[in-house]
């Protein structure tokens, strides 16, 4: 089953616009709050999560951002979104985290990298098992796929967390088989697929979902090792989604001001008896390479992560300074306390980007596929830091903020007659900001940090793309820490000789430090930003003049 036909030209980029009204093309069954929605497009509950996707559209077509958030495939004659690009260079992947976070920054959080980063981990599955069938059938397969998306410019949804069950049990081992999504049926024409995927970010409003499995299976598991594209209106799926942001409502500090505008949704989404088409199934049965998927693309995820809540972060860091102004501090470095909790806010902020940065500098090619892969000690490393200071990041914010995010009179206070003029005369600080001025930014903090939305964002950022005792494992796993003993053993003349059955020398990664930094002649460096991304994010890259027709392809 192919997506229903879009009333756009193949391979033009999509606008905003364009993509909400494709959307109209699509029936998905889908529930938000008990209630079936008819049309997504029209639903108010998930406007905020189709806003910020419509962004991703947008910042392709404006002529300052393009070189950032577009991106030429090889061999392709068009552009592609940078969000559906696979990377061919250490360029394309520090490219890919600058433009994530220039998205963040306007949107909290973008949602349409998770489709780069399970599109990428794909090429590098396909390519691996045709490497070991000695054939070219699933790279072909996948090829025809990718065009098709980047072609019809697609946003899609991940779906890769299972529901589990018992998590002590293996896929094969659970007592309800749904648990897990799995093949029920192989026939001539393609496989039927069951089962449950949780976790699905934007689920309702994607044109098709991608279905990998969510962990390394074993060859009795081997029906639960399938990755396939199914689109999201397909007969026997029914989505289940949370609102996306918080549309509509009025707390007690009024109408949020950034939540109502943008926001994520996530839903469960339910396979009952699902049709794909061999042309569609990337891999079914092939529970050995279940793992390598996984891996893949936990690491390219986690590398996004990190840019999207940089992003996150520079909300937090222009809202701090504009409450110290609004407060009375109109330059807080002059204020010891307020200077040294910004400067922390900074630095947590500016740590786990880098980590990103260098994750992308000592990327290397997969060995089969070609494509370039995040360094998986540096992207790990990233993630664990912003998902845990994320609650730091929030109370750091507070600091600077003082109390009035706690005493902030309700909206209707600013008509009323009896409260309004004493309210504004007490409740102003800084005499060049006024009363409603000095109002609307508390609101606005109270809604990033201390709303309902503000705290499932901590909880999405502590679990996104893995728990951090998985990050913990793939550090312990990829660090060097062979190289470290070596060091200390050379300088200690003790002489022992190399045991590779020897558990603290296994992990080994000669030539990192290299006079030439890893990197190859002539690679991809990153793109300018667009000026008003660029002084925010407080970095000046330069743009490689020898690829600026085709940003991110070898010389």
């Amino acid at each position: 089953m192919n997506p229903a036909p879009r009333p756009f030209a193949s391979g033009q980029l999509m606008s905003g616009n364009d993509y909400r009204e494709s959307l109209r093309a699509y029936r998905p069954l889908v529930y938000v709050d008990g209630r079936r929605v008819e049309s997504v497009a029209e639903a108010p509950e998930l406007q905020p999560g189709i806003n910020a996707l419509a962004v991703t559209y947008d910042f392709a077509l404006d002529p300052a951002k393009a070189p950032l958030m577009t991106a030429h495939q090889s061999l392709r004659l068009q552009p592609v979104n940078r969000m559906l690009h696979i990377d061919e260079s250490a360029g394309d992947l520090l490219n890919k985290l600058e433009a994530v976070r220039l998205l963040c920054q306007e949107t909290g959080c973008a949602q349409r990298y998770l489709a780069h980063d399970a599109l990428n981990a794909i090429h590098q599955v396909s390519a691996r098992i045709d490497d070991a069938r000695g054939s070219s059938d699933h790279r072909a397969r996948f090829a025809a796929y990718l065009t098709q998306v980047q072609d019809q410019d697609l946003s899609l949804g991940i779906a890769m967390t299972d529901a589990r069950g018992d998590r002590s049990k293996r896929p094969h081992q659970q007592d309800n088989a749904d648990a897990y999504l799995h093949v029920v049926e192989r026939n001539g024409r393609g496989i039927v697929i069951s089962g449950a995927k949780a976790i699905v970010t934007g689920a309702a409003y994607m044109h098709e979902f991608l279905v990998m499995p969510c962990r390394q299976m074993g060859p009795e598991d081997a029906d639960f090792a399938v990755c396939c594209a199914v689109p999201v209106d397909a007969e026997g799926i029914t989505i289940v989604s949370r609102a996306a942001g918080r549309p509509g409502e009025k707390p007690e500090h009024g109408q949020p001001l950034f939540s109502r505008r943008y926001g994520q949704a996530t839903a469960v989404v339910l396979f009952e008896r699902v049709f794909v088409p061999w042309e569609r199934v990337f891999y079914a049965g092939d529970w050995e390479h279940s793992g390598a998927l996984t891996y893949n693309y936990a690491t390219h995820h986690r590398h996004s992560c990190i840019a999207a809540r940089a992003g996150f972060g520079d909300l937090l860091i222009g809202a701090g300074a504009l409450m110290c102004e609004a407060n009375g501090f109109s330059d807080p470095g002059e204020k010891s306390n307020l200077r040294e909790a910004m400067v922390e806010l900074i630095t947590i902020t500016e740590s786990f980007f880098a980590c990103g940065v260098a994750a992308s500098v000592y990327a290397k090619a997969d060995d089969v596929s070609g494509s370039f892969m995040p360094d998986p000690v540096f992207a790990n490393i990233g993630k664990l830091l912003l998902a845990t200071k994320i609650y730091d990041m929030h109370r750091l914010a507070h600091e600077v903020s003082g109390g009035l995010i706690v005493a902030l009179p309700g909206p209707d206070e600013d008509h009323n007659p009896a409260t309004a003029a004493s309210l504004a005369e007490v409740l102003r600080a800084n005499p060049d900001v006024p009363y409603e001025k000095r109002i609307e930014v508390a609101r606005f903090m109270e809604d990033l940090t201390a709303s309902y939305q503000a705290g499932w964002y901590s909880v999405i950022s502590l679990h996104g793309g893995g728990s951090p005792a998985a990050m913990k494992q793939e550090i312990w796993r990829n660090y060097p820490v062979g190289d470290k003993v070596a060091l200390v053993e050379r300088l200690l003349d003790r002489g022992l000789v190399a045991d590779p059955a020897r558990p603290i020398t296994r992990n080994r990664q000669p030539g990192r430090c290299c006079d030439s930094g890893c990197m190859q002649p002539g690679q991809a460096v990153m793109v300018a930003l667009p000026g008003e991304g660029r002084q925010a994010a407080g970095r000046t890259p330069t743009i490689d003049k020898t690829r600026e027709a085709i940003p991110g392809t070898p010389t």
